[in-house]
């Protein structure tokens, strides 16, 4: 799991950041659900890694409304 740079994520279609964005957030869900039932997370930056990239992706694609 990495950072999505912004310029990547200009470079995608509609339908493709839609599509990176909804699995984005499942995942961001199964690593809230593995923490909330005490598991230890083998990456403990993961989480904070996919808010920070949803959080990118809704920011640009606000900006691209406008």
């Amino acid at each position: 799991m990495s950072l999505l740079r912004s310029k990547e994520i200009r470079e995608m279609s509609q339908g493709e950041r839609a599509a990176k964005l909804k699995e984005l957030r499942n995942e961001l869900m199964h690593e809230r659900g593995v923490a909330a039932m005490g598991g230890a997370p083998p990456n403990p930056g993961k989480i904070r890694a996919l808010r920070t990239n949803v959080a990118r992706m809704l920011t640009i694609m606000r900006e691209e409304e406008e």
